[in-house]
């Protein structure tokens, strides 16, 4: 990095039009300060430290982004087909990237490809990573383990950040020596298609450290939105609350699932009902989420479990994966 800072006046194009040149001379040293600012805290490699769904995703259009990738996780067969994953997910937005250019669909292909790097360690690489994004079993207990061995072996500038849909930030930084470089970058699946990233920032997160989370984000091609540490951030604190009442309907009674899916379809525009919904995103997963909630803030009463989908989770009734949950599917 310090080669950043080695621009001097006689290197900046703009100085030959100054007519004076004292002058040029404090110019051109205002402009390579400023420049060299910049530059130094762009992001231009990453850690993903974990390949599942999310993980993969995220090594994906960071590397369809010019960004070096370093993806890891525990067995090389884990991460060889996250890579054909990839490669086919890749396939198919070079597809409608150059429509009538198979060449270029190809090398855009091939490019991406070989900005990723795997490996089993998570230490590899990290005296270079400027960007550390974890996205693992969302187990507090492992999560810590992890970044602790990780902020050992960080540079003192590298950012961490949790994609977690659920755990406190904060709480997952309170491991490391870093919480000012610590926040949350909650990307939605399937990463590649959804647009929106939470940027999460918790009291010690610096505004250089946001910043540069934003900016990242941006790069990517995402549309990032800033949120304090509050459970579920924005989308899963509205989203979870909403599915639970609509559960709290049908154990009520008071309406049965496909009319309050239609209803929410037809009345309110959504493309998916409250309960479709928890189908596809997984009983178990609300589960989580809304178990962890209520042990954490039990005076919540939008936080309060449910014996339905409780009963249905402990049956393996987790909705689409397992082919039945408050619907049945083939």
């Amino acid at each position: 990095m310090a080669s950043l800072f080695r621009c001097t006046a006689s290197k900046l194009p703009s100085t030959q039009f100054l007519r004076h040149s004292s002058l040029g001379k404090n110019l051109a040293v205002v402009s390579s300060f400023f420049s060299s600012s910049s530059s130094h805290n762009a992001i231009r490699n990453v850690t993903v430290i974990g390949s599942g769904l999310m993980g993969a995703g995220i090594a994906q259009v960071a590397a369809a982004t010019n960004h070096q990738v370093t993806m890891v996780d525990q067995t090389n067969a884990i991460l060889t087909k996250s890579l054909r994953s990839i490669e086919k997910s890749l396939g198919k937005v070079a597809k409608k990237k150059f429509k009538d250019d198979p060449e270029g669909e190809k090398q855009f292909v091939t490019d991406t490809m070989s900005r990723i790097h795997i490996a089993t360690e998570p230490t590899t690489n990290i005296a270079e990573t400027d960007l550390l994004i974890e996205a693992i079993v969302e187990n507090m207990r492992t999560k810590h383990k992890l970044f602790t061995e990780l902020d050992k072996a960080a540079s003192s500038h590298t950012i961490f950040a949790s994609n977690t849909s659920s755990l406190p930030i904060g709480e997952i930084a309170s491991i490391t020596k870093r919480k000012d470089r610590f926040g949350g970058l909650h990307f939605f699946n399937p990463v590649p298609l959804m647009k929106l990233v939470e940027v999460i920032r918790i009291p010690e997160t610096t505004d250089e450290t946001f910043d540069a989370l934003f900016q990242f984000s941006k790069e990517l091609g995402k549309v990032p939105v800033s949120c304090k540490d509050t459970p579920g951030f924005i989308v899963n604190r509205l989203l979870v609350p909403y599915i639970m009442e609509s559960i709290r309907m049908l154990e009520r009674g008071d309406a049965s699932a496909k009319d309050i899916d239609t209803a929410m379809k037809l009345g309110a525009g959504y493309p998916m009902g409250p309960l479709e919904l928890a189908d596809y995103v997984g009983l178990d997963t609300t589960k989580f989420i809304i178990d962890g909630w209520h042990e954490k803030y039990p005076d919540v009463p939008l936080f309060n479990p449910s014996e339905i989908m409780n009963d249905l989770v402990a049956r393996n009734k987790l909705g689409r994966k397992t082919g039945e949950g408050f619907y049945k599917y083939d």
